[in-house]
């Protein structure tokens, strides 16, 4: 069925998205950048491809069902945007676009369940760890479930790592040298709980007092960047208040996935025209990376006595392409004695998680999964690192296919080793 949507109809965000289409000078500069280009070769799955794609949906000229399938399997990457001559702002033109045409969307069974499955759990950290133990079970039958069921299992862990409570305030430790509120995350405190654990260690060891607010919940990011905007904004909303209830100011808000902090950054945007907004858009402006905030502080007395290692650092996509973020996490490592810093020739191109990604378009996750795990492997490192969980899962999954002895780490957790911080 073809359908008319009218971005001029949805306010600032159709405004946004009108300006984002019209900057697009289709140079072709973005297609190099592009990993769905790189696998499959297509117009139609490129940035310029499925700007045009949208532009003629929105104009009423192409049925919204028609551009879906390149619009889906966009990896939201953002690879494209540092690429861009001129400035295109593709994540706010996808974000809005999906959002805008979620409603309205059809999808066949086993799409929605999978869906409802994504919607319902991993945002929940409770809800994750009990469906994630069930699907222990599924993976004994595993071979004969349709391909997208499958892979959400396959991703999963043998065993699941035991849950750690952080206490509300984690002290300075000696004199104290600024004070944070730390977002614990959802799919990351049931996955690899002692990520946050080395975070809140390797703050307080550098003198920070972090504050763990109280009802705190997922960021909204994962549904958000899949068109869910009204759940996204309920998650949003509820960490507006959690972290407006602090008492006392804080210098940053931290975050130690690159999803996470891209889609807190992004708090302004999904708040447009809602009461929220100012107040979204202040604390959007004070949420950072973990590298970010202790490359400006600055590390003090790293021990010497450190074991010589090559290590390899893969840069998120929502780290250095949506946020820009690529000298901090490498300053802070080459702090570390006798590290010897590798980096990956593959011009920085996606390791095809990408939220929930490897769990919706499976074939082309794993093909982005190999190329990544292969550009590891020639770099020679015993050790990758890197700044979000998704990356995190999905490269430790295919360095284990290829057979490839390489230890996966987050950044803080090879930081936090280099401070002994157990």
């Amino acid at each position: 069925m073809q359908h008319k949507i009218d971005s001029s109809q949805h306010g600032p965000r159709g405004t946004a998205m009108t300006g984002a289409i019209e900057s697009c000078v289709h140079c072709g500069f973005c297609l190099a950048a592009c990993p769905t280009y790189n696998v499959l070769g297509e117009e139609m799955d490129s940035p310029r491809g499925r700007i045009y794609l949208m532009k003629n949906v929105l104009e009423g000229n192409l049925a919204e069902e028609e551009a879906q399938p390149f619009i889906d399997r966009c990896l939201g990457c953002m690879g494209c945007v540092p690429a861009c001559p001129s400035g295109v702002a593709y994540g706010d033109l996808l974000t809005s676009y999906r959002a805008n045409v979620e409603s309205e969307r059809k999808r066949d069974t086993m799409d929605a369940v999978t869906r409802r499955m994504i919607i319902e759990t991993l945002p929940y950290p409770g809800r994750f760890r009990a469906a994630a133990t069930a699907g222990k079970l599924g993976k004994l039958v595993q071979e004969i479930l349709p391909d997208q069921l499958g892979t959400m299992l396959n991703m999963l862990p043998d065993t699941l790592p035991k849950a750690i409570n952080l206490p509300n305030v984690i002290p300075a430790e000696g004199e104290r040298r600024a004070r944070v509120a730390f977002l614990t995350g959802c799919v990351q405190t049931v996955l690899a709980p002692n990520i946050n654990q080395a975070t809140v260690g390797l703050l307080a060891k550098n003198g920070v007092e972090v504050v763990i607010p109280k009802n705190q919940g997922c960021c909204g990011s994962i549904l958000s960047h899949i068109g869910e905007e009204g759940r996204a904004i309920t998650l949003a909303r509820n960490n507006l208040t959690a972290f407006g209830q602090i008492d006392g100011e804080v210098d940053a808000i931290i975050t130690n996935a690159a999803g996470c902090g891209s889609g807190m950054h992004e708090y302004g945007l999904l708040f447009t025209g809602q009461p929220e907004q100012q107040a979204a858009e202040e604390f959007a402006g004070k949420v950072k990376d973990i590298t970010v905030f202790l490359d400006e502080l600055g590390l003090v007395n790293v021990p010497n006595n450190q074991p010589m290692r090559k290590v390899a650092y893969h840069d998120a996509c929502h780290l250095a392409h949506a946020q820009g973020v690529t000298s901090p996490p490498r300053n802070l490592l080459k702090a570390i004695p006798n590290l010897t810093l590798l980096e990956l020739n593959d011009d920085g191109l996606c390791c095809g998680s990408a939220g929930t990604y490897n769990l919706e378009q499976p074939d082309i996750a794993t093909q982005l999964g190999r190329m990544k795990a292969r550009a590891i492997a020639n770099t020679g490192a015993s050790t990758v690192v890197m700044g979000n969980i998704g990356c995190f899962t999905q490269v430790e999954k295919h360095l284990e296919k290829m057979g490839a002895n390489i230890q996966v780490m987050h950044t803080v957790e090879l930081l936090a080793e280099a401070f002994h911080i157990s």
